[in-house]
């Protein structure tokens, strides 16, 4: 597993090749055996090829996810807020889960984050993104995973490179 983690970065220009339906149906796994609090699984998924939605979901927030248009696939993670009031670290935990899943898989992936953040002044990105996919309104939409082939490849990290003053032992 650190192996992976070192290998892992986010990846934001992606190759135009298709995601093959075994690997897709392995990142749809990934996402649904992600632990959830009180195994409750409010976490659910929208999975997006469709290049005309790609792009209309690239500009649910101003900044920081239009690279979504190039990307052959995007997994939209939604909570059902209805079953707990921990679904953000529910829909978290199987964004990061689909995220490693990639990188075993040979594919690259980045995080767009979505709660929190404004598609206007007057609406959300995850209001914009809930209008876009008529998502029922006790869900929210935590983030938006674009995965596909990296166009380019960057250097791992090192375990020299991990900052071990963030580690505490016991106490603060």
């Amino acid at each position: 597993m650190i192996d992976l983690l070192l290998k892992r970065r986010s990846t934001r220009k992606f190759t135009s090749q298709n995601i093959e339906t075994d690997k897709k149906e392995k990142l749809i796994q990934a996402a649904l055996l992600s632990p959830t609090a009180r195994n409750l699984h409010s976490c659910e998924i929208i999975v997006i090829e469709d290049k005309k939605m790609l792009e209309k979901l690239a500009v649910s927030k101003p900044h920081g996810g239009t690279f979504l248009s190039n990307a052959p696939m995007g997994i939209v993670i939604i909570g059902n807020t209805n079953k707990t009031d921990v679904w953000v670290e529910d829909a978290s935990i199987a964004a990061i889960d689909v995220q490693l899943e990639a990188e075993s898989l040979g594919l690259g992936s980045c995080w767009i984050q979505i709660r929190g953040r404004n598609y206007s002044e007057n609406k959300s990105a995850g209001e914009y993104i809930k209008e876009l996919l008529n998502i029922p309104s006790y869900y929210d939409v935590a983030s938006i995973i674009a995965i596909g082939y990296k166009a380019s490849t960057s250097v791992d990290s090192s375990l020299k490179d991990i900052d071990r003053s963030r580690v505490h032992l016991e106490n603060f």
